[in-house]
């Protein structure tokens, strides 16, 4: 019988690896959760249009402040997905509007991006221990982190919260829901003794 030779070993497809576009990328991210992808899904699909949620006619100050809680409780409920969609703007907002905090972010999202360029083609070793792509992205979060303090990312992210409270409580507070435009909202007099 013949000697056959060693075995070979390593990656035995010598195929090119596939490479995507960062769009494509980008395009084919998936949430992990299924509740958290169930809850996205619902909150997209339950956008209702701008047209309704900005319709003047509908704004009004109540009557009294005893309504104001379930009314705000209800337009939570009927406009969750208009009001995610405020925040995102918001977001982009404060981004747009503060140079450094948008340099940061470029600095952190190309670092990340060529972390993953780098691994694709071999794995980064530092020292001599081979580094996993967790543990990269984990070291550019801490080298980053002192940059977004000095960007003002803090106080960006506070006033987000802040912006986003008062704009969804203003128009929660004062948009009219449909109970009440119907007239079924109960009023109760007072009756005098004589």
């Amino acid at each position: 019988m013949a000697e056959k030779g060693p075995l070979p070993e390593g990656r035995l497809d010598h195929s090119a690896p596939e490479t995507l576009s960062l769009k494509e990328r980008m395009m084919s991210l998936s949430l992990s959760n299924a509740s958290a992808r169930e809850w996205f899904s619902k909150t997209r699909e339950s956008v209702r249009p701008w047209a309704e949620f900005v319709n003047t006619k509908r704004f009004g100050v109540p009557k009294s402040i005893a309504p104001v809680p379930k009314r705000i409780v209800k337009n939570i409920e009927t406009f969750q997905g208009n009001y995610l969609f405020v925040f995102m703007g918001l977001v982009v907002f404060c981004i747009l509007t503060s140079p450094l905090l948008l340099v940061a972010l470029a600095a952190c999202f190309g670092a990340c991006y060529l972390i993953s360029v780098k691994n694709q083609d071999k794995k980064i070793t530092v020292m001599g221990k081979e580094l996993s792509l967790a543990q990269q992205y984990a070291a550019v979060g801490a080298m980053s982190f002192p940059l977004f303090w000095l960007a003002g990312a803090g106080s960006a992210v506070f006033w987000v919260i802040g912006a986003s409270f008062f704009a969804i409580m203003l128009h929660a507070g004062f948009y009219q829901t449909q109970e009440e435009l119907e007239g079924f909202d109960l009023q109760l007099e007072e009756v005098q003794t004589v």
